[in-house]
């Protein structure tokens, strides 16, 4: 289904029944597309970037009031074209009026669903264009595939008049109908795309690089087989047995609309066209006690900076969250395994550029997984053994950007801890090269093509309420004792450092210390400690964005794998609200000007993980899943292991049944 097809109403709009953080329903967002183009400040030339939940003020408790819920309210950011200007609304969808409108001027939008989908039509009409094809052999443009690539920012938009939304198309060329497009990059043609006025503004031709000779097939479905294209697809395995995951009894889950229990889990699920899938209210029952954990928790930008000088590739820094939409780009997971076992999806609403509502099916995936060891112990006196499996409930979507996927999966874990994980798959992206010396900016991974040397970013906001709202972030290194106390040179510590300030709050890794991080309440456990969770960082990459570029000031987030911000309800995005085709500097780097105070406060913390990518041959013709993230670790947050409770397991069902010797079964 594409973001131009409309879903049927299902519910009423503003329904008191809807819990004040649902995410919108499809009746909820065409009656605030409608409420907005009724408005006498509206415009014809008026569209809908993205529609979303305008979610009501945080209570001081943590907890709605189920008597007295807030109206519900949509947040609407449009975009006028024929003004240049984007303009977010505020609608009360209960009372039906328009109460804000606030015009942002010199900002530009992240992409609208039809301009996107009408580029490669465009582009493929534009002569310039069609002559660059022709001088590379390319007579059928069918074959062909546009990709319209954000520009970034390539300079003062004077060139541009009236300074347009602009895209940067890329052009590959299939061999066949159905085959892998990314096999035969076009490099060296710069077209430039005027998204407002949906025409070509410029086509500039660097030079012709011969197409790649291989197709670059990863499938059955992707026409004939070629013997000579290794490593094509060349039919599937024959030994692999089948898995089967089976839960006779059912989830150990329950869901009621978007809250879900599981375990001793609590929390909410929540999607948006700018984030995607969003989590709220994360709380852990200890001991009959509902002990809140994260008030909210999602990915609040990305970005992917290439590091190459290449006419075709310099200017590659896709925020793909801000610049198109998580939300936007999701799957409908609906083919194939992207889940395994017994599985409870959400659809995700989103709105195309008329304020029609459009369903993504299953964009959200739960499921329970067997996750190995939870503990263990064998008294080798006794012989005595106890042991307990592990389990995670994952909540995940995968979204698809182009040529990359990228799944972002949250797991809870019957110890109480948390995990976050970026798992990052699909197709790089190439370039052709023809010269006999090897690319000095990247790896070649087939004959004739390449892919550039870059990294990924991605920074995740997490809305603190560990114990309650009151929290201080530590910063904790381990040290070696000084000489004259260290008579055995074996003596380390800890030491902790509170975070007091947002001027102190961008923080950098200390690989010689083992630093980590822990948020701690304003509660105390039975040690006199305080209740805390701990931030184990993992995925901390070095930024090879300089000083200088277009990117540095944009993508300020990278720079720091840790920022500490005061809650404020207006800071959602690391590299902020609109970054489209910006200069200058905006997120987090801005947020922390005003040095608000962090200790025993409502705090946020975010996290920036990334990955190092220098491509190899085996990440062609589709890349195999390369993992990222991060750990949440109670610490002091539990009277001991919480996981004590967990059941054993028995050999009943197979579960723990075993072969034994050469294939003999033991009874």
């Amino acid at each position: 289904m594409t973001l131009d097809t409309p879903i049927a109403p299902t519910d009423s709009p503003g329904a008191a029944t809807s819990h004040p953080l649902d995410p919108l329903s499809g009746p909820e967002i065409e009656r605030a597309a409608a409420l907005t183009k009724a408005d006498p400040r509206s415009t014809e030339t008026l569209k809908f970037v993205m529609i979303s939940l305008e979610e009501p003020a945080k209570p001081a408790t943590l907890e709605f009031d189920p008597t007295d819920y807030p109206d519900r309210k949509a947040f609407v950011v449009a975009y006028d074209a024929a003004a240049k200007l984007i303009t977010e609304v505020i609608v009360n969808l209960a009372t039906g009026e328009v109460e804000g409108w606030t015009p942002v001027p010199g900002r530009f939008p992240s992409y609208l669903s039809d301009a996107m989908m009408g580029v490669e039509l465009k582009v493929k009409e534009d002569e310039r264009w069609q002559e660059a094809m022709r001088k590379r052999g390319v007579e059928d443009f069918d074959l062909v595939m546009v990709d319209p690539w954000p520009a970034g920012y390539m300079g003062p938009q004077d060139a541009f008049e009236n300074s347009p939304t602009i895209c940067r198309p890329l052009s590959f060329v299939r061999s066949a109908p159905g085959e892998h497009g990314y096999a035969r990059p076009v490099e060296g043609v710069i077209v430039t795309y005027d998204m407002d006025a949906e025409k070509v503004i410029d086509v500039v031709d660097h030079g012709v690089v011969p197409l790649p000779p291989k197709s670059g097939n990863y499938s059955e479905h992707h026409g004939m087989f070629d013997p000579d294209n290794r490593p094509a697809f060349e039919g599937f395995r024959t030994d692999v047995k089948d898995i089967v995951i089976t839960q006779p009894d059912g989830p150990s889950y329950t869901v009621d609309g978007y809250g879900v229990t599981w375990q001793k889990w609590a929390f909410r699920v929540a999607f948006n066209p700018r984030e995607g899938l969003v989590l709220h209210t994360i709380t852990y029952n200890d001991k009959g006690v509902e002990r809140p954990i994260m008030y909210r928790a999602a990915l609040s930008e990305m970005v992917v900076p290439y590091g190459d000088v290449a006419p075709t590739h310099w200017n590659k820094n896709v925020f793909d969250m801000g610049e198109v939409g998580m939300g936007m780009s999701a799957n409908p997971l609906t083919l194939g395994c992207d889940c395994l076992g017994e599985i409870f999806y959400f659809d995700g609403i989103v709105n195309n550029s008329a304020g029609e509502a459009v369903t993504i099916p299953n964009a959200v995936c739960m499921h329970e997984e067997d996750f190995g060891i939870a503990w263990k112990h064998t008294d080798f006196r006794t012989e005595e053994v106890e042991v307990r499996r592990s389990r995670r409930l994952v909540i995940s979507m995968i979204c698809t950007v182009g040529n990359y996927e990228y799944g972002f999966f949250w797991y809870l874990y019957t110890d109480g801890s948390i995990e976050y994980e970026v798992k990052l798959s699909g197709v790089l992206t190439t370039g052709s090269w023809a010269d006999e010396e090897k690319p000095k900016y990247g790896n070649l991974v087939a004959p004739g093509i390449y892919g550039p040397h870059h990294q990924h970013f991605f920074n995740v906001r997490m809305d603190m309420a560990i114990d309650g709202p009151n929290n201080t972030v530590y910063e904790i290194d381990s040290l070696v004792e000084s000489a004259d106390e260290n008579p055995y040179n074996n003596a380390w510590y800890t030491q902790a450092t509170p975070i007091t300030s947002e001027r102190d709050g961008a923080r950098d890794w200390k690989w010689e210390t083992n630093r980590y991080w822990k948020i701690a309440s304003d509660k105390v456990n039975e040690l006199g400690e305080k209740t805390a969770y701990k931030l184990e960082p993992r995925a901390v990459v070095a930024p090879f964005v300089q000083k200088g570029s277009y990117i540095y000031d944009r993508a300020r987030f990278v720079q720091k794998p840790v920022w500490v911000t005061a809650y404020d309800p207006e800071e959602m995005y690391a590299a902020g609200d609109y970054m489209a085709q910006s200069a200058d500097m905006q997120g987090l780097p801005v947020y922390l000007e005003d040095d608000a105070p962090l200790e025993n406060t409502d705090v946020v913390l975010w996290y920036t993980l990334g990955t190092h990518h220098i491509v190899r041959p085996e990440d062609w013709p589709v890349m195999p899943v390369a993992y990222i993230g991060f750990h949440l670790k109670p610490v002091g947050f539990f009277d001991g292991n919480p996981a004590l409770d967990l059941p054993p397991s028995t050999p009943a069902g197979g579960h723990c049944s075993m072969h034994h010797g050469h294939g003999a079964p033991i009874a």
